[in-house]
């Protein structure tokens, strides 16, 4: 598998403090000179936010913001403008700072399931609760993901798209433990093969790779695999011995682990080897090939840095390039 990734070797998750989409733009494409990523602003307030940047992409469906979160609209109002023209900001800068790039670049949108959990109806349920609103949902988002990759592919001629589905949602959708709008019941799980069935629509639509990216524990590697995601990408720290054996599965069968390994809010960090460490000595246990390693795992921070210091956000992702090199020079 090495040489052969379609990805660089490390990367970030999505989002990053402050609120000047030159200077995001500017340290991503600083850091990751071979995998790039859009950055994501939610400093700026509603709209910025990952579910509000997501609903502002919809086609023929809308959203505003209420004190409970988004909740769909009849038009579209000032809250859908705004999302969309910080949209446009982090384009045209990133556009700016990838002239003649060639390469793979990633954008994360919200996926499916954790939109309909996130996004409410006019009564104030979430979208969830109504199987038709959640296919109204799915068939808007997958025509909205379609039109955001083509002005991707417009403006950065060379870039390879690489599209992130977030889903930190998707566990709880899965287990029927997300809760109704008065916080006592929960509404019921969604089948598995209905949850399979819209990721891998979606996933059709880039012509590149997808990745699903949640930083919940129990992520369902397997399901993820068959509903055709290329990668995995998942706070390493939350992994279970429980895990192992569908991780060997999925990276037997070709799927590449963006390991979560560097803290995602401001701390001490460790050596880039020592960063690592875990991911080498999983590749121990599950009795893979350390030479496959480089080719298998891109690392990142465990999360998005929204959370962190500007400071503490350029470190950890120049941690995550120097963390990698040391994977790939010392599979052992």
């Amino acid at each position: 598998m090495t040489g052969t990734s379609p990805w660089g070797p490390a990367t970030g998750v999505g989002s990053l403090p402050g609120g000047d989409a030159r200077e995001a733009a500017k340290t991503v494409t600083g850091s990751f000179e071979d995998f790039p990523f859009l950055p994501e602003l939610p400093a700026r307030g509603p709209g910025a936010d990952m579910i509000g940047r997501t609903t502002g992409m919809l086609v023929d469906l809308y959203a505003h913001v209420e004190p409970s979160g988004w909740r769909i609209s009849d038009r579209p109002g000032r809250d859908t403008r705004r999302a969309r023209s910080w949209l446009g900001e982090d384009l045209d800068a990133l556009e700016e700072f990838t002239q003649g790039y060639e390469g793979p670049l990633k954008v994360q949108v919200v996926g499916p399931w954790t939109l309909a959990a996130a996004l409410e109806l006019r009564g104030g349920e979430a979208v969830l609760r109504d199987p038709g609103a959640c296919r109204d949902l799915l068939g808007s988002l997958t025509e909205g993901l379609r039109e955001h990759l083509a002005e991707l592919r417009r403006r950065i001629p060379g870039a390879r798209p690489v599209l992130q589905l977030d889903e930190p949602s998707l566990t709880a959708v899965l287990r029927g433990q997300v809760r109704t709008a008065s916080g006592y019941r929960t509404h019921r799980a969604v089948d598995r093969q209905v949850v399979e069935s819209a990721l891998r629509q979606l996933v059709a639509v880039n012509d590149g790779p997808v990745v699903v990216h949640s930083c919940a524990p129990d992520v369902p590697f397997a399901l993820l695999r068959r509903a055709g995601a290329a990668g995995v990408s998942f706070d390493f720290g939350l992994l279970t011995e429980r895990d192992e054996e569908t991780i060997g599965e999925a990276v037997e069968a070709g799927t590449t682990l963006f390991a979560g390994v560097v803290p995602s809010t401001d701390g001490p960090l460790s050596d880039p080897g020592g960063s690592v460490m875990g991911v080498r000595t999983l590749w121990r246990r599950l009795g893979l090939s350390p030479g496959t390693l480089a080719g298998s795992v891109v690392v990142t921070p465990t999360c998005g840095l929204a959370g962190a210091s500007p400071a503490y956000a350029r470190a950890a992702l120049a941690h995550c390039v120097r963390a990698a090199r040391s994977l790939a020079d010392n599979p052992e």
